[in-house]
């Protein structure tokens, strides 16, 4: 699945309107006036056609004959697409979506996350057991860089993904990532978190020693810290939120 960079007029339009799409200034069911927009966003017809492309393959919108480009029903839309999950996060959706989002990615993981881990358990390799050492040990040594944290436990759950050696949860990094790159991101810029790394290390210590059992364990354990981690932290992010609507 192809991700967009922020950066070249073809991936700011693309994002663009993505945005408006998912933040509901574009609603569904309405038809896109093409020429407005191209003089809005200051791109040619032919720029806007293929950002518009860009969506239609991620199922936000459609063109029919007689009816022009309009917005599909949400129903349609690809939302374990990684970049559709990037847009809602990084401002493509109201407080109240983001938060309910970010509950439907813990669900998400909470079913994933433990069994991988079984499967990892069993499967790991030495270099595997590396990727994840390395990441943890980075964890502990980012001090209060949130950037940092934010990389190193990114690090942590795609090692651990790919340690199951399953192609096809291997590729649900891609859909977990968004949103735990985002709750980290709200976590770790509050000095009231937990240290992340007891529990990531229980992880760790359990797929080394090939326990199945205690590999879930460990791993439902870390991520009941996340949601605790995260009720702990929201309020803050909510009046952040509110700070900078403003």
């Amino acid at each position: 699945m192809t991700r967009y960079a922020r950066r070249g007029v073809h991936g700011q339009t693309v994002e663009a309107l993505a945005r408006r799409v998912l933040s509901g200034r574009l609603p569904e069911g309405s038809t896109l006036d093409l020429v407005a927009l191209q003089s809005e966003l200051d791109v040619s017809l032919t720029a806007l056609r293929e950002s518009l492309k860009v969506l239609a393959a991620k199922g936000m919108v459609d063109a029919r004959q007689k009816r022009g480009t309009f917005v599909r029903a949400r129903a349609d839309w690809n939302l374990l697409d990684a970049d559709v999950l990037r847009w809602q996060f990084e401002g493509g959706s109201t407080a109240d979506a983001d938060r309910a989002l970010l509950r439907n990615l813990g669900e998400v993981r909470a079913i994933i996350e433990p069994a991988a881990v079984r499967l990892a358990a069993q499967r790991r390799t030495d270099s595997d057991l590396d990727a994840l050492e390395a990441a943890i040990d980075a964890m502990g040594a980012g001090g209060d860089d949130t950037a940092h944290a934010v990389e190193s436990d990114l690090a942590f759950h795609r090692a651990l993904l790919a340690a199951t050696h399953n192609e096809l949860l291997e590729r649900m990094e891609m859909v977990i990532e968004s949103g735990l790159a985002h709750r980290d991101r709200i976590v770790h810029s509050s000095p009231h978190t937990d240290d992340p790394v007891p529990s990531h290390r229980a992880v760790l210590d359990a797929v080394r020693a090939q326990d199945p059992d205690a590999a879930e364990t460990a791993m439902r354990a870390l991520l009941e810290q996340a949601v605790r981690d995260l009720d702990r932290v929201e309020p803050t992010a909510d009046r952040t939120k509110g700070t900078d609507a403003s």
